[in-house]
């Protein structure tokens, strides 16, 4: 934020690395988060009697654990690789620090990073994608089972699971830009900076916005406050 405010340009090495370390420890946190959160709705929808005995403060804390964990581990390993890297560049292409951007400054080439990088993002992406999937397929499943009886379940479970599912899809399209452009030299630095932009800034701004239109008394709450 100081060098947007500011203008600021420059950076020393350890606050770069450190800045890089919490873009990626971010990005790996949003999709655990996110997986914990459709497991969560995966238990209210289809064990609705059960949930409070399932989703215990005991438990509940073990997934946060567990997200942030997921998160921080593997950045950890991945940060790893900078050491002993001799860097000849000065100069980062891109409005903050990242793994690839660092790196690309080395004087040596980099391989079991960038191995390494590729195959943790498909690991991980690919597991909590995959959770996701489960646990949706399953809420899908019982809402149509139970439509039949109840026509109001149906609409529930929409807007339930609806607003995590728009946060996840926008999310995972910027997500996927970003990793495939820094793949090709040719695309255009601005193009890279506006979806870099996009992955740090709009997920936050709108989850306000998609998860509170979703609540009845907020919504409510918000329409009373502006037509007084």
């Amino acid at each position: 934020m100081m060098h947007f405010l500011m203008g600021q340009k420059r950076i020393a090495y350890i606050p770069a690395i450190a800045q890089a370390f919490s873009v990626h420890t971010y990005g790996l946190a949003v999709q655990a988060i996110l997986g914990a959160m459709a497991y969560d709705r995966y238990i209210a929808v289809c064990e609705p009697l059960r949930y409070h005995a399932i989703m215990t403060s005991a438990w509940l804390h073990s997934c946060c654990a567990l997200a942030w964990l997921l998160a921080l581990l593997p950045i950890a390993v991945l940060f790893s690789f900078h050491m002993n890297v001799p860097l000849c560049g000065r100069v980062i292409l891109h409005v903050y620090c990242s793994n690839r951007g660092i790196l690309g400054l080395a004087c040596i080439p980099t391989p079991a990073s960038d191995i390494y990088g590729l195959a943790m993002t498909w690991t991980v992406s690919t597991g909590i994608f995959l959770i996701i999937a489960f646990s949706y397929i399953r809420i899908l499943q019982v809402s149509l089972k139970h439509s039949r009886i109840d026509t109001s379940i149906r609409s529930k479970a929409f807007q339930t699971c609806a607003s995590h599912l728009v946060v996840y899809v926008l999310y995972q399209i910027a997500s996927v830009i970003i990793i495939v452009s820094y793949r090709f030299p040719s695309v255009s630095e601005n193009l890279k900076k506006f979806f870099s932009i996009l992955f740090i800034i709009v997920p936050p701004a709108i989850n306000p916005i998609i998860y509170g239109l979703v609540s009845k008394e907020l919504r409510s709450s918000i329409i009373k406050h502006f037509t007084i």
